[in-house]
C-alpha cells in the first residue's frame, strides 16, 4: 500500500492524532483525504474534504457514504477515553459506543468501497488493548473489544482483498493524556508510524517508542500464534460483515 495517489478517509481527523494523519497522507501524496470530524476543520488544501461525521450516528455515517465516491483507505482514529472507577456502566457503554462500535459500522458502511479497490482498514487501538490502565478502565475494555473486531475483520476479509491493521499505540501527546506526567510521543511521529507500518504491509502496527519496546514479544508471542491459527478456521469462500 503506497498512499501516493490515494483516497484515504480518516475520522476524529479535526485534532491530535487524527488531524496528524491528515497533514501526513498530504505529504505522502494523497489524491483526497475525507477529514471526518464532528466540528469545523480549518485545513486550506484542495485535497481535503470535510465531512460531518459521528461515528455514532448511523444517518452521518450513511450521508459520509454518499459523499465519497472511492476510496483505498480507513482509519477508524476517532475515540474517547474516559476516567472511571467501574461504580457505573454508562462510562462502558459510552466507550464501546465510540471505540468499538464507531468503528465497525463506520467499516461495514465504507466496506464495499474497499472491497473494490482492495483497500485497507486501519484501527486505531492502544497498549491498553492488551492490558488496562485501571484509571480508565472502560477505555481499556473498549481498546480490548476492538483489538478482537480488528482481528477478526482480518480473517473474515482476507479472501476479499481488504487488508485489516490494528495501531497499538503508546502514550501520545494529546488531549487524552493531559495530565499523565509520562513520557509521550508525538501526534506527527505517530502518524508517520502509522503510515509507514500501513505501507510495509505491517498487520499490527507499533508507531512510537512504548508500543516498538513490545513488538517483537507480540509478533512472536503465543496470542499472535492462536490468531493464526483461529484464522484459518474461515472458509475462503465466506461472505464478511
Amino acid at each position: 500500500m503506497n498512499i501516493e495517489n490515494k483516497t484515504v478517509l480518516i475520522t476524529g481527523a479535526n485534532r491530535g492524532i487524527g488531524r496528524a494523519l491528515v497533514t501526513e497522507a498530504l505529504r505522502r501524496g494523497a489524491k483526497r483525504v475525507y477529514a471526518g470530524t464532528r466540528g469545523a476543520l480549518d485545513i486550506a488544501d484542495e485535497r481535503v474534504t470535510p465531512l460531518t461525521l459521528d461515528v455514532t450516528s448511523a444517518e452521518q455515517i450513511e450521508q459520509a457514504v454518499s459523499e465519497v465516491g472511492s476510496l483505498d483507505v480507513l482509519i477508524n482514529n476517532a475515540g474517547i477515553a474516559l476516567y472511571d472507577d467501574l461504580s457505573s456502566s454508562a462510562a462502558v457503554e459510552q466507550s464501546l459506543a465510540v471505540n468499538l462500535f464507531g468503528s465497525l459500522n463506520v467499516a461495514r458502511a465504507f466496506l464495499p468501497l474497499l472491497k473494490r479497490s482492495k483497500g485497507a482498514i486501519v484501527n486505531n487501538l492502544s497498549l491498553m488493548s492488551l492490558a488496562p490502565l485501571p484509571l480508565t478502565p472502560a477505555y481499556a475494555i473498549s481498546k480490548a473489544a476492538a483489538l478482537s473486531m480488528t482481528q477478526s475483520m482480518r480473517a473474515l476479509l482476507s479472501a476479499q482483498g481488504v487488508t485489516v491493521h490494528g495501531v497499538l499505540l503508546g502514550p501520545v501527546d494529546t488531549d487524552m493524556t493531559r495530565g499523565f506526567e509520562i513520557s509521550k510521543a508525538s501526534s506527527k511521529s505517530v502518524a508517520q508510524g502509522i503510515f509507514d507500518g500501513l505501507e510495509n504491509g505491517e498487520e499490527d502496527i507499533f508507531p512510537d517508542p512504548a508500543s516498538q519496546s513490545i513488538a517483537n514479544g507480540w509478533r512472536n508471542g503465543v496470542a499472535k500464534a492462536f490468531e493464526k491459527q483461529y484464522a484459518g478456521f474461515v472458509p475462503q469462500s465466506a461472505a464478511a460483515l
